[in-house]
């Protein structure tokens, strides 16, 4: 459920942003652990890519609708991006 609550705070954070030209690599520490990604837009979908510095895993998310879809690590996730309203709060603080 960590990893969930991790993923959802990285889709709430970036659905408030706006989309560059080329995609900004963003970090956040979160519960001892360092998180990068970029995020960036393809076919009307806001895309989330980065990994979890100390271990490599890796996780990709594709929002789209309000919903968010995707993996972290081998576990596939998925949820509403309503769901994901009070992570965001927790990952906003950290940046």
């Amino acid at each position: 459920m960590r990893k969930i609550s991790i993923v959802a705070a990285v889709a709430a954070t970036f659905t408030a942003t706006v989309a560059t030209a080329a995609p900004l690599e963003h970090r956040f520490t979160h519960e001892g652990q360092t998180y990068v990604y970029t995020a960036d837009e393809a076919h009307g979908a806001k895309v989330i890519s980065g990994h979890r510095v100390e271990d490599g895993k890796s996780f990709r998310l594709v929002v789209r609708n309000g919903r968010v879809t995707g993996r972290s690590g081998e576990a596939p996730v998925a949820f509403r991006v309503a769901d994901a309203a009070g992570a965001a709060k927790d990952a906003t603080s950290a940046l």
